[in-house]
């Protein structure tokens, strides 16, 4: 069996509006266009992953059960667009605990090697942040995605929102 293309995504800020621990349904918002660029990822055969930094839980300023409740409410509505998240993985670490799963430390995406069959040559990373670039660079996922208005270095292609990537990849034959 070939090995599977794949989009890795940052959730704050990519998925949905970042408006600094997001952990309640009432408050998550998805970005404009989210759905039409993870429908067009889909029919280009790649196999979409959630990888998050959540250090709200381990800040206490909400509980593991919040993320979970959340994530599961976030994947139904990605079904009801007929969009397939293969997997989220998160780390619920602060930054002081120096752990290997928060990126820009690849441990999300070496959980997610190690259940799927991952083709980092043609795979594609979309972050909203610079540790979301270094984790592509760290994990060997050749292809990378800046979203937004922070300084970022080391992208392939940078857009200042999610609509602005859907409407250049949609007319692109780079996927």
């Amino acid at each position: 069996m070939s090995k599977q293309k794949a989009l890795f995504l940052d959730r704050d800020g990519i998925i949905n509006v970042d408006y600094g621990y997001v952990y309640k349904i009432e408050n998550f918002e998805f970005n404009q266009d989210i759905f039409k660029l993870l429908q067009l990822f889909q029919n280009r055969n790649y196999t979409l992953f959630i990888v998050t930094n959540q250090s709200g839980i381990g800040r206490d300023y909400y509980k593991l059960e919040d993320f979970t409740n959340l994530t599961q409410w976030m994947l139904k509505e990605f079904k009801k667009k007929n969009i397939e998240i293969a997997k989220v993985e998160f780390c619920q670490h602060s930054p002081e605990s120096n752990c290997s799963c928060r990126k820009p430390k690849t441990g999300m995406v070496d959980r997610i090697l190690s259940e799927y069959d991952i083709d980092l040559e043609n795979s594609w990373m979309i972050g909203d942040k610079q540790s979301d670039i270094e984790l592509a660079h760290n994990a060997k996922i050749a292809h990378t995605i800046a979203i937004g208005d922070r300084v970022i270095e080391g992208y392939n292609y940078h857009f200042e929102t999610i609509s602005k990537c859907y409407a250049f990849f949609i007319s692109s034959s780079f996927l």
